[in-house]
């Protein structure tokens, strides 16, 4: 008998967050490229303790609605939305939020007032149901990859902490040396494209954004390669780790190959956004000896001269 496969736990809330202090503002604190990394650091740091691991909770979006800062979070595994809950019903997520605010901002104390919510459902009110709390939050299904920025930001963090020290000077200085999201990151030893050019077949080329209408090119000719490509995407892109590639070929395979093809280089460009470069999609096309797919993407012959 075939083993019946069922589809991976995943569910979203919202996570309220307000300033009690008059002096702090976090909506214009994660404003500030300065100060944008250190509230960051403290929301993932914070959201670790609260599951127990780092990739225990996804942050896919932080929108600033004064006076809160709303994070939109995404579970993957039940496990790790009940040790969530656990924590924030017991307060252990809040006062984990303030100390690690307190350290990242190099301040004193910061007061937070939180509230959780998953779509309409105010969780506070039926925190002591957990169960329930499971099921408002699995209804709510993640509508988003993370974004560009958070991705940006948590490439950051990682380099950081390899270096990082626990006292409040470092943790000043750490905050100062990350990168604001509005200027290109490419962590090392990743094949993340950032150069204004690049040289393919011994021609200099611009290294623009992928286009509509290479988007449309792609589907339309890449055929059954489409997986090897996104494999080969996959390595410097999180949105397309597995199981994601497989996922796109079971929900689009009524669709056929274009559609499937389609999606996949739609959830690269969207995670990657503005690094989501002709650069990147011409070394994948290479890699899988798609040489005259990779021309034409480039404009070095038509689609009619295409085999």
């Amino acid at each position: 008998k075939m083993a019946c496969s069922s589809p991976p736990w995943t569910g979203s809330a919202y996570l309220f967050l307000q300033s009690t202090s008059k002096t702090i503002a976090l909506p214009s604190l994660y404003e500030s490229s300065q100060k944008k990394p250190c509230v960051f650091k403290a929301l993932k740091l914070a959201l670790a303790d609260s599951t127990g691991s780092v990739n225990g909770v996804d942050m896919l979006k932080v929108h600033c609605s004064h006076p809160h800062l709303i994070v939109q979070l995404r579970f993957c595994r039940q496990e790790n939305c009940r040790r969530f809950l656990r924590s924030y019903r017991e307060g252990a997520l809040q006062k984990s939020l303030q100390s690690h605010l307190q350290l990242s901002l190099a301040t004193t104390t910061v007061p937070l007032e939180v509230e959780l919510k998953a779509g309409s459902e105010h969780l506070d009110k039926m925190l002591k149901d957990e169960d329930r709390c499971l099921e408002c939050i699995y209804r709510e299904k993640p509508d988003r990859l993370p974004d560009e920025e958070i991705t940006e930001l948590e490439e950051c963090l990682k380099g950081l902490m390899l270096h990082q020290s626990t006292n409040n000077n470092v943790a000043g200085k750490d905050c100062s040396s990350l990168k604001s999201p509005s200027q290109p990151y490419s962590p090392q030893g990743s094949s993340l494209s950032t150069e204004l050019t690049f040289v393919f077949q011994g021609q200099q080329f611009d290294n623009r954004i992928i286009t509509p209408e290479d988007h449309q090119k792609f589907a339309k000719s890449v055929s059954k390669k489409w997986k090897q490509v996104g494999r080969s995407l996959q390595r410097s892109c999180r949105a397309l780790r597995d199981p994601a590639i497989d996922t796109v070929a079971l929900e689009y395979e009524r669709e056929g190959l274009y559609e499937q093809a389609y999606q996949m280089l739609l959830r690269f460009m969207q995670s990657e956004g503005k690094r989501a470069t002709i650069a990147r999609l011409v070394t994948a096309l290479e890699e899988n000896g798609l040489i005259s797919l990779a021309e034409e993407l480039l404009g070095l012959h038509s689609s009619e001269e295409c085999p």
